[in-house]
């Protein structure tokens, strides 16, 4: 089962991961309604290392960027739910609009995030710069926790 870090717990663990030679994963995002399109980018992301970090916005990070409504379930929930995926090692929360502070502190030596966000990936130029790679996945047709939230909503 996955792991809980604070930040600076993760950064103590990627050192240790380093010297053991392991290749870590990076990717992030709000994980607000959990489906199937998650579940595969995990484990496509999962795929291209040792170990995968989720970082997860916290819920005023979520608040900020997607609005008051949102996130439909709490960081509490989220992360616990992040824990029991196969495909994730390791979930830590951020409160940033993006995660580049803490990729930054953490170089992974491989950062994923869905084809949706191939025009800006946070933390791309410190990744690239210490030597690692950075990938931009397919997403799954089909998904998205926008398109499922009104879905649900105008069903009511």
């Amino acid at each position: 089962m996955s792991q809980y870090f604070t930040r600076e717990q993760l950064i103590a663990q990627r050192q240790k991961w380093k010297a053991e030679g392991k290749r870590v994963v990076f990717t992030n995002g709000c994980y607000d309604i959990l489906h199937p399109g998650h579940i595969r980018l995990l484990e496509r992301a999962r795929s291209l290392g040792d170990v995968l970090i989720l970082a997860l916005n916290t819920d005023a990070s979520v608040q900020r960027l997607k609005g008051p409504s949102r996130p439909f379930f709490n960081q509490q929930t989220r992360a616990e739910l992040a824990l029991h995926l196969e495909a994730v090692d390791a979930v830590v929360l951020f409160d940033e609009d993006t995660p580049r502070e803490l990729i930054a502190a953490v170089l992974p030596d491989v950062l994923v995030k869905g084809a949706d966000w191939a025009h800006f990936i946070a933390g791309r130029e410190e990744v690239e710069a210490a030597g690692g790679q950075v990938f931009a996945l397919p997403l799954e047709p089909g998904y998205s926790t926008t398109d499922i939230a009104q879905k649900i909503l105008s069903q009511q």
